[in-house]
């Protein structure tokens, strides 16, 4: 009855020892090249002639300072700032208007495109786990 806890116990007092053995130190080797090479499987296997010539990035730390994903990336953000992130109002900004065959939200697309309504006999199968499909 008390074998697990007993065991814990014993585990707890016993010495352990790791069985991952490290050799040393990591460090980064030198005599890997990370210079940009182009995918072993492109299909023109070169670079983009915008990434070789006339970059100005010259590293991916650099790259990601000029990115925008959802907004900047940049890491000298201000709040004081008129170029920091909520240093202009949104209506300066302009609209917020999808491009022409963009659209924000499923409910804005042609009625075909509208998730169908669920019937009262396809909630009866979700909610028994589809046990009810067979009975």
């Amino acid at each position: 009855m008390f074998t697990t806890r007993v065991l814990r116990q014993a585990a707890q007092h016993a010495e352990r020892t790791p069985s991952i053995k490290f050799i040393g130190k990591r460090t980064i080797p030198a005599s890997i090249d990370h210079s940009p090479r182009p995918h072993p499987a492109s299909p023109s296997h070169s670079l983009p002639s915008s990434f070789t010539t006339g970059s100005s990035h010259t590293s991916f730390s650099a790259y990601r300072d000029h990115a925008q994903q959802h907004g900047p990336l940049r890491k000298t953000i201000r709040s004081g700032d008129a170029a920091g992130v909520g240093g202009a109002a949104g209506s300066e900004l302009g609209p917020v208007t999808p491009p022409q065959g963009i659209y924000f939200d499923r409910n804005e697309l042609p009625a075909r495109f509208h998730r169908q309504p669920l019937t009262l006999a396809e909630i009866e199968v979700i909610e028994t786990g589809g046990a009810a499909a067979f009975a």
